[in-house]
């Protein structure tokens, strides 16, 4: 998987700065075009601790906002559900990022923190 804003991170890196409280968020957006709807998630982006995740959402937010109202009955549907995980900070899968680095690893360790964060330790 990408994770946009770990660019000359290496994943030993990336699997330190999530452990310390770093963040992998994904966002919704929504397109409306004529009468047919999509509301999608975004790439995964990484939020660095302390950082914010609904800076980091922005251009899916904008894109909602201009391009999501216009299909009936469902763009004003999607949008006002998209513009709610956006402007909340996304979904949080760093959980599931550092399940999936623990299993790759087998580190006993990453995957415990992963568990503590809320991953299914069965998958």
């Amino acid at each position: 998987m990408q994770i946009a804003g770990t660019q000359g991170l290496s994943p030993a890196q990336l699997e330190q700065a999530l452990v310390r409280g770093g963040r992998v968020v994904l966002f919704q957006y929504c397109v409306s075009i004529g009468i047919m709807t999509f509301k999608r998630p975004s790439q995964a982006f990484f939020v660095p601790a302390g950082g914010s995740a609904a800076l980091a959402g922005l251009p899916t937010t904008l894109l909602t906002l201009v391009a999501g109202w216009w299909g009936i009955p469902w763009g004003p549907i999607y949008t006002i559900q998209s513009l709610i995980t956006n402007l909340s900070g996304g979904k949080d899968v760093t959980a599931d990022v550092l399940s999936s680095y623990a299993r790759a690893r087998g580190t006993a360790a990453l995957e415990r923190e992963a568990v503590a964060r809320g991953a299914d330790p069965l998958r």
